[in-house]
């Protein structure tokens, strides 16, 4: 099959590689669409490798090339000898990582209470060295396929990011903080939301607080970019330009000097750890969803501690699972997207018809002024 695969940071080639079989409990899909997420394009820039061997070792480029691609949707091709619920030609959305409950062994501590992202024996298609879908085939366990009607398959292809912003929710909800969205102490409500970067992430968190957790007090998206800073207005946001404004001036003003209580890093920028010190309030939320934050002395960060704030870093889509096996989360995300609840498919701005187009992806098209989201549909 063809695959587009990452070689050495900024060198990506399409070529021919193998086919992986699915094995008893696995499910052969053929690719139908992939999101292009930031987390791809820092890999893809060298700003992150999350491939590691046994030895907690990072396996370079050049050792083991990668294919990329974790948020996608398949059409079942073929399915293993033990796979009953599951038969060709069935269009699915998928958590690819794979967890004790993916490989079905008994459960680790952290798949036992439903984090499965940080399963002891984690895995992680077109992250951890586990083939992606950028490639005309990927396989994954049965499992962690979850069948859905027929319907545009970029706006499905969101269901993994989605799924990751609600699980950084409920982190959050489940987190001892001094400030909360439903505190039982008015005094300790949340009532201004600050998000660093109006990108899909930062889009998904507007919606979802709005849409998901109802939350009704003020969020603020700081974003220097005019298409993005529109579409978090639309979705219920004040969007503030950062590169015209001081940030510190305006936030002092939307909350009349009290500063925000909770602060999401939805960008992955370092120029972040530098403003949270004078937007956030003393013992606020901090949410570091975003990854890369290159070229960052960690000497940033003394500010940010100075405030003694509930520091939360996230990852993937955990929540547990249903009777059948299947990831609940991923189940949550794809109801508020068939719904209608939350809008992924307006801000995809970018679609690659083939994967002989994604290599020119990676290398620049996403750093255009009108880029906000990528899919390639093949």
């Amino acid at each position: 099959m063809r695959a587009a695969v990452l070689v050495a940071p900024g060198h990506m080639h399409v070529r021919e590689v193998p086919v992986a079989l699915p094995g008893p409990t696995e499910v052969l899909l053929r690719v139908g669409a992939v999101g292009l997420c930031g987390t791809d394009f820092h890999i893809f820039s060298g700003h992150g490798n999350y491939h590691s061997d046994a030895n907690g070792r990072i396996v370079p480029l050049d050792e083991s090339p990668q294919i990329l691609g974790h948020e996608f949707v398949g059409i079942v091709e073929e399915t293993g000898r033990r796979v009953g619920d599951l038969k060709a030609g069935d269009v699915v959305v998928v958590d690819q990582g794979r967890s004790c409950v993916s490989e079905g062994r008994a459960l680790c501590e952290y798949c036992a209470t439903g984090d499965s992202h940080q399963c002891t024996h984690y895995g992680e298609h077109g992250i951890t060295g586990l083939p992606g879908a950028l490639a005309e085939f990927v396989t994954v366990p049965a499992v962690n396929a979850i069948r859905v009607e027929a319907g545009s398959q970029a706006r499905l292809a969101l269901t993994e990011p989605l799924a990751c912003i609600i699980h950084s929710c409920d982190l959050v909800e489940r987190a001892t903080t001094r400030y909360r969205l439903r505190p039982e102490n008015p005094d300790h409500r949340v009532r201004t939301v600050l998000i660093f970067g109006g990108g899909p992430a930062g889009l998904l968190f507007t919606q979802y607080l709005r849409n998901g957790l109802a939350f009704n007090g003020q969020i603020v998206v700081s974003e220097p970019n005019a298409l993005k800073r529109a579409f978090a207005d639309r979705y219920g946001a004040t969007a503030v330009d950062p590169s015209a404004v001081n940030l510190h001036e305006a936030i002092a003003e939307l909350t009349v000097g009290r500063r925000v209580e909770y602060a999401i890093d939805a960008s992955g920028a370092g120029a972040v750890f530098a403003q949270v010190p004078s937007v956030l309030r003393k013992q606020g939320t901090f949410l570091l969803y975003g990854h890369g934050h290159a070229g960052v002395d960690l000497s940033a960060l003394n500010n940010v501690q100075f405030l003694e704030p509930s520091l939360l870093s996230p990852v993937g889509a955990s929540g547990g699972f249903e009777p059948d096996g299947r990831p609940t989360t991923y189940r949550r995300a794809l109801g508020l997207i068939e719904t209608g609840r939350i809008d992924v498919e307006s801000f995809v701005t970018h679609r690659y018809h083939s994967l002989d187009e994604v290599p020119a992806a990676f290398a620049g098209a996403h750093q255009a002024p009108d880029y906000i989201k990528g899919v390639v549909e093949l």
